[in-house]
């Protein structure tokens, strides 16, 4: 199917970026298919089986030379890997390269949780990552990419950004991946052309100016704003950064760039020095259109402390005592380091290090989701949970199951598996030795708890 015909709009304002022979060039780029990348997650032992060539500046990621079904891939499910656009992966770069101190992050637009993931992994189990989704529907997509990432260091929450005022210096990291014009998105969402002009350019630019004017106060003092879309326009840019110039404190931070790499950065020139974006034009780079850049909060600016909690209150989660929260460690084989809650009898389980900072974030902020629900309790005996099997915390105890391809997408789309031999009780199934999830063998008869609302449906 031909690509749509770009506005004449966009072409004179990419001409007026470009120049004409390069925007030839450009155009001409924008019309042919992109290529499919993911980058892996290290916390699960995966094996690439495809063919790949590696992003340039992700670690993790890789090229794919075709695009498989991943639907139909049982590691994909397991959150082996995340299909992410190439271009977004230089977040990584800008984390390593400029060493950023890991502690509480923030990414305010994080649906559906590519970003979000990165984040997740570059922290490892040295931060916490609080996960926000404007829109309730979107959020429970981020919700289950976070749970099938399975690192146990995110709080999901449901807010708007003026919600977080309270929050105001609290985080290391603020991310703003903003919602814009797509423009970097026409060649892999044809679609998208039709859907703009320079009057829907000027209204995301005003959209953005009102998520920046809240996010740009909730960094703490040495702590990073990045900010990022996917356009090409300046209005939405680089006037962006003009913008948090005059109504912020922020000082300039410039990223260490392969040549090789083709990103361009531009110069913005300001009173209060030169700041710099990052763009991704798809006739430089092997990835969509995208634009980046960073700020720095002064060391004299507001950082606001979690504080104690002598007696934690919440409507709905009720706190362990860290006796017990010590003796479940022991019980479950996991590292004595965790701060257990109970929410409608299942427990919940965060790093004990995060505890005061978690429970400042719970009074402010509408939690989906934090941490890994490990299920519910009853006597002696464990109901364990979906999230648990995905989780990287040991699941001591249960016998494992690995299943062949087939039997694999047979749970994955909720049937019940016919194996021979199931050892009864709670068994956990694995494909090439990663969790998917539970099978409860009564004897005569085996149930798939596997979430009805995760299933794949193709056959």
């Amino acid at each position: 199917m031909d690509k749509l015909q770009l506005p004449p709009a966009f072409q004179t304002q990419m001409r007026e970026l470009l120049g004409n022979e390069e925007y030839d060039v450009f155009e001409k780029a924008i019309d042919q298919d992109s290529r499919s990348s993911i980058r892996l997650n290290p916390f699960k032992k995966f094996k690439l089986r495809y063919q790949a060539s590696p992003v340039p500046w992700s670690k993790h990621g890789y090229f794919l030379e075709e695009r498989p079904s991943f639907t139909l891939d049982p590691s994909f499910h397991a959150g082996a890997y995340y299909v992410q656009e190439a271009s977004s992966m230089f977040i990584e770069h800008i984390l390593h390269s400029l060493q950023i101190p890991k502690g509480i992050y923030l990414d305010l637009a994080a649906a559906p949780g590519g970003k979000s993931t990165l984040l997740s992994t570059y922290l490892g189990n040295e931060g916490l990552l609080v996960a926000n989704e404007v829109l309730q529907s979107r959020s429970q997509i981020l919700k289950e990419n976070i749970i099938k990432w399975g690192l146990g260091n995110t709080v999901v929450s449901n807010n708007d950004p003026e919600h977080f005022e309270p929050l105001e210096g609290f985080f290391d990291l603020v991310l703003v991946d903003a919602p814009c014009s797509g423009e970097g998105m026409f060649r892999k969402d044809p679609q998208a052309r039709t859907e703009w002009s320079p009057d829907h350019v000027q209204l995301c630019s005003s959209r953005q100016r009102r998520i920046m004017d809240k996010a740009g106060a909730l960094t703490a003092a040495d702590g990073y704003l990045i900010y990022s879309t996917c356009t090409f326009n300046e209005s939405e840019n680089e006037d962006l950064i003009r913008f948090m110039v005059s109504e912020f404190s922020y000082e300039p931070v410039r990223i260490p760039l392969d040549e090789n790499w083709n990103i361009r950065e531009s110069q913005v020139e300001t009173e209060e020095g030169t700041f710099y974006g990052y763009r991704f034009f798809p006739h430089l780079v092997e990835g969509e259109g995208f634009f980046i850049t960073v700020f720095k909060r002064p060391g004299d600016a507001f950082s606001l402390s979690p504080g104690k909690i002598k007696d934690f209150k919440h409507p709905f989660l009720k706190e362990v005592s860290p006796k017990e929260s010590q003796a479940l460690d022991e019980e479950l084989g996991f590292q004595p380091s965790g701060q257990y809650y109970q929410l409608n009898d299942s427990y919940f389980r965060i790093e004990a290090t995060w505890k005061p900072y978690f429970e400042k974030i719970s009074q402010h902020l509408s939690i989906r989701y934090f941490g890994v629900e490990l299920g519910k309790k009853q006597k002696n005996d464990w109901i364990p949970s979906a999230e648990w099997a995905l989780s990287t915390l040991p699941k001591n105890g249960f016998n494992l199951l690995n299943a062949s391809l087939e039997q694999a997408l047979d749970f994955l789309r909720k049937k019940d598996l016919e194996i021979e031999e199931i050892p009864l009780g709670w068994v956990l199934i694995c494909y090439q030795g990663l969790p998917l999830g539970w099978i409860k063998n009564l004897g005569g008869r085996s149930n798939n708890y596997y979430p009805k609302e995760w299933r794949i449906r193709t056959l």
